[in-house]
């Protein structure tokens, strides 16, 4: 508790022209945890333009908000203490490897280097608007922005969380769209039975159940005899692998019981006999040891060259999961289904992100159009004499 005398602050005034300067005493948590007693001195303005009650009148705000806080003392903890101190031991044990990652490198290069020794309480808007700003004028694409607010956000919600501030700064800042969307590379029908023709096993297998399920490349490399059920026709969806671990699948929608078709029960009947899996708890997909395969090495040592030689542009493993979705809206299924088989949480994804191709009845509709347009402009013409009038 402050002293009595500290209580009301102070009113002086000093200087030439003469100023208002208010003083008054706060409580602060020093990042040790001890409790410290600072001064604030602010200078308000000229005696002559400010009357002396409109003075005291902001004294007494700067006083009343000390004294609500006081039973709570402010931090004086850094960015950067706090991030290492209390933000990363517990994002590891909730997020993602991956996602921790990408949070830990943009901290590392883009936030704490700049406010890694600013008091957190002190972070507002305009440092992240500025960062983000400086980084748009280096040339880095719209997608890095959105990352690194991203970052922003999730270590001052924590923040928030924990009671060092009251508000996420990171909240509310927008990121206008300026970048050309980068054109997303999948395979026709056509295309891809010339890559499976082209490839050995068991690539050819693992690339059959990307383009029949639409499943990621870390729920097939993490999918268990287990949790396949050919009597019953279904396959469960509840691992995935990434960068050598196994979890959870990447959201709880990605959680999902999918149908097996005829053409995957031959590809996972084949795939069962070239392996003959001692237990069930055996991956589908896995090398001599008995671990999961490595998307990258898969990728440089059996997809990317196998594209080359069929002379078509290399794709990645996801785009595997567009040309499951393009071929279920080629084939009218619903965006409901699709949603729930390529296990989307939102709807608008499915749509807007994996929809490339045009529909018959969008064709048929242009079509129409067309030959209305087409079928006045010809009968114009035939009754148009050589000068340009009608007849």
């Amino acid at each position: 508790m402050a002293r009595p005398r500290y209580q009301n602050g102070s009113l002086v005034v000093r200087g030439k022209p003469k100023r208002y300067v208010l003083r008054w005493r706060e409580d602060v948590v020093r990042p040790d945890g001890t409790v410290d007693r600072i001064q604030h001195a602010e200078t308000i303005g000229l005696v002559t333009q400010i009357k002396r009650q409109q003075a005291l009148e902001i004294l007494q705000a700067r006083v009343s908000t000390v004294s609500q806080q006081r039973r709570r003392p402010k931090v004086t903890i850094t960015l950067s203490e706090f991030v290492r101190a209390e933000w990363k031991p517990n994002a590891e044990l909730a997020m993602r490897k991956s996602s921790m990652g990408i949070y830990c490198f943009n901290l590392d290069n883009h936030i704490l280097p700049a406010f890694g020794d600013l008091p957190i309480r002190d972070l507002g808007v305009a440092h992240v608007e500025g960062c983000l700003s400086k980084l748009k004028q280096k040339g880095h694409a719209t997608s890095t922005l959105r990352s690194v607010r991203a970052s922003f956000s999730t270590v001052l919600q924590s923040a928030v969380k924990r009671g060092y501030i009251e508000k996420n700064p990171a909240h509310g800042v927008c990121i206008r769209e300026t970048d050309s969307k980068k054109e997303r590379r999948f395979y026709s029908l056509e295309q891809t039975r010339l890559l499976l023709n082209e490839l050995t096993e068991p690539c050819a297998s693992v690339v059959s159940v990307a383009v029949l399920t639409g499943m990621r490349i870390g729920e097939i490399l993490a999918l268990r005899w287990k949790r396949i059920d050919l009597l019953g026709g279904t396959l469960e969806i509840a691992e995935s692998y990434s960068k050598g671990e196994f979890g959870p699948p990447q959201t709880k929608s990605s959680r999902r019981v999918i149908p097996i078709s005829s053409a995957l029960r031959r590809v996972l009947e084949a795939q069962h006999a070239r392996m003959a899996p001692d237990t069930p708890d055996d991956l589908v997909f896995r090398t001599v040891k008995g671990t999961p395969l490595n998307d990258k090495n898969l990728y440089n040592r059996e997809l990317a060259p196998a594209c080359d030689r069929i002379k078509q542009p290399r794709v990645s493993w996801h785009s595997f999961r567009h040309t499951h979705a393009t071929l279920l809206h080629a084939n009218g299924e619903t965006l409901k289904t699709a949603q729930a088989l390529l296990g989307h949480s939102d709807l608008e994804t499915t749509l807007n992100v994996y929809t490339h191709t045009v529909s018959d009845s969008q064709r048929n509709a242009v079509e129409r159009v067309a030959g209305v347009l087409f079928s006045d402009v010809l009968s114009s013409a035939s009754v148009a004499t050589p000068g340009g009038r009608l007849n």
